[in-house]
Formats: C-alpha cells, sequence, structure tokens
C-alpha cells in the first residue's frame, strides 16, 4: 500500500506548451485546498537532479493563468536518463520529503518518469503538455487549441497578402510525426490544399489540385504544410517543384515555426490544465499512480503511463474527408 503523501512536487518538461502554467496554478491550489504541501521543481529533471526545489503556496501561482510558457523552466536533461543521475534525484526529493510528483509534458517526459517510478517506486501523475496533440489516452492535450488558433489567426493575415498578389504561399506549421494541427487549422483556415504525413498527397496530385485551383477562377491558394509532411523533402524542394510545373506561379513560404507554441493559452485550454491539475493531485492521495490524465468526451480519465506512451493517435478520417469538400 501506498505510504500517505504529504508533500507534491510539480514540474514541466519537454516542450513548453500554453497551459502549463494554469496546470501548475491547479496542482498547487488542490494541494492548497486539500492541506498537501507542494513544492514547485524547475528546470524538469535537471532541477530534481540537483535540487531545485520551492516550496509553494496558493499565492505563489497568482496571474500566471494567463501567461504561456512556464514559470518552473522546462530543459532537456541527459543526465536523467542515466541510472546514476535518476538516483541524484531520488535523492533529492527524499531529502526534500516529496513523496509523489506531478509532471506535465510530453512522451518523453512520461517515459523518464516511467523509468525513475519502476525503479525506485516513486508515484506519479502524468499530465499531457503539447501543442502536437500526439499523446494516445486523450483527445486534446494543453497548448492544442490555443495553437491552433495561433496557426489560424496566422493563415488569415497571410491569405490577405496571398489574395493581394494573386500568390501560393506554403505554410508550414509543427507536427513531425502526426498531422493534428495541419488538418484542423488548414480547415479552419480555409486552405486549399493540407499535406500531413498520415496522407501521403503526392505531387502529381498537388499539381492536379492546384491546377483546378487556377481553372476554378482561384488567384491565390494556402497550402498548410505539416512538417512531417512526406510531399517533398521540405516545403522549400516543394515550393521549388511547384514553381517548376507552374512558371505563372509566384510562390512564397512561410514557416511558423516557434510562435505556435507562445502567446496565451485560450479558454479552453485554461480550464482543461485545471481540472487535469486537480484531478492528478486527487489521484495521487487516492493511491493511484503511473497514470496520466487525459479528457475524452469532456469527462477526464486516468490512462496508464506504459499505454499513454507506446499508443499512437489517430487522424480524424472525417476531418480528412470534409477538407477535400471544403477544398473544391
Amino acid at each position: 500500500m501506498m505510504a500517505k503523501i504529504k508533500k507534491i512536487g510539480v514540474f514541466t518538461s519537454g516542450g513548453d506548451s500554453p497551459g502549463m502554467n494554469a496546470a501548475i496554478r491547479s496542482v498547487v491550489r488542490t494541494c492548497a485546498y486539500l492541506k498537501v504541501e507542494c513544492v514547485g521543481i524547475y528546470w524538469g529533471y535537471q532541477g530534481m537532479i540537483d535540487g531545485d526545489f520551492e516550496l509553494m503556496d496558493a499565492r505563489s501561482v497568482h496571474n500566471i493563468i494567463n501567461k504561456g510558457g512556464t514559470i518552473l523552466k522546462s530543459t532537456r536533461c541527459k543526465e536523467f536518463r542515466t541510472t546514476e543521475g535518476r538516483k541524484k534525484a531520488y535523492e533529492q526529493l527524499k531529502a526534500a520529503d516529496i513523496d509523489a510528483f506531478v509532471v506535465i509534458g510530453g512522451d518523453g517526459s512520461f517515459t523518464g518518469a516511467m523509468i525513475f517510478s519502476q525503479e525506485f517506486g516513486f508515484p506519479f501523475i502524468g499530465i499531457p503538455g503539447t501543442i502536437d496533440n500526439d499523446i494516445f489516452g486523450t483527445t486534446f492535450t494543453l497548448g492544442f487549441d490555443t495553437a491552433l488558433n495561433t496557426v489560424v489567426e496566422a493563415i488569415d493575415k497571410i491569405r490577405d497578402t496571398a489574395s493581394s498578389h494573386n500568390r501560393l504561399f506554403f505554410v508550414e506549421v509543427m507536427g513531425r510525426d502526426v498531422g493534428h494541427i495541419a488538418l484542423n487549422a488548414g480547415v479552419g483556415a480555409g486552405a486549399e490544399e493540407i499535406l500531413i504525413p498520415e496522407e501521403n498527397l503526392g505531387r502529381e496530385r498537388l499539381l492536379d489540385s492546384l491546377k483546378r485551383s487556377r481553372t476554378s477562377g482561384k488567384s491565390s491558394s494556402i497550402v498548410v504544410v505539416a512538417e512531417g509532411d512526406k510531399t517533398g523533402k521540405n516545403v522549400f524542394e516543394l515550393k521549388d517543384y511547384v514553381e517548376e510545373n507552374f512558371p505563372d506561379y509566384d510562390v512564397r513560404v512561410s514557416v511558423l515555426g516557434h510562435m505556435q507554441r507562445g502567446g496565451a493559452p485560450s479558454c479552453y485550454d485554461r480550464v482543461l490544465a485545471s481540472r487535469m491539475g486537480v484531478k492528478s493531485v486527487e489521484a495521487l492521495l487516492e493511491g493511484q499512480t503511473n497514470l496520466m490524465v487525459g479528457v475524452q468526451d469532456n469527462q477526464l480519465i486516468l490512462t496508464p503511463i506504459n499505454k499513454a506512451i507506446k499508443g499512437h493517435t489517430k487522424i480524424d478520417r472525417e476531418l480528412i474527408r470534409v477538407s477535400e469538400i471544403m477544398s473544391t
């Protein structure tokens, strides 16, 4: 039986995403509400090894629900990938009387927590924080909704200049392995084509689509490209290919990059983070561990962490069909 938990650590790990601060706030304030001490761990697993801890109370997290990034900072930690590094982290946690922790991050962060728990029997709960929405066991990850809004707003502005100059724009968005951002933002912004890793459109089909757009009277087009799409080696090579086949096209590339991770979280991400933070603390106090908090059908669920790591999210086939109809 798990020992009574009196002090819970919280940290963010891996890439930052909007909503992480809202989740930190929720964990800290839930601990305060339930009369459990809470410790902020700075710099992720590196801070765990270094003992970079700070006792936090409800006032420590005021005015952060609306902020992007993470007040606890985040970094990659090679040392934690070694047995020696994890042993140092465990010794620091025990010296600080920390009984369990909540990790906010993606599959790499969860993998580290799972291995750590297997080696030292340390209880933890994971909260999925990544804009890519690529974690199994939840319909939405923290930051995904905000990133979509950021991308759609950017594409709306790009379309203004595309229309003014009769240009074709390739807009590259994040998504090395999955196309959730590209597909949803592409539909939301009315893109003429959407290129994602899950669907190999092929160069010829892309040319056919652009040809149809030009024939139908469209003088400008937006093509949203996930960075992991395999239609070309990269978005710039794809631009060159289109220009070779359509010399009259004025083609431009816009890579949105890390701006997709920044900015104030949307209302949806703030609410989801608040719900997940409460659930994570309550689960630990109920003796549950090695689980990830997720949301399905607007209900919070708990998924075994190994399934969250090894599982694969599926692209929305219905949305792909909708995108094909809308691009007519």
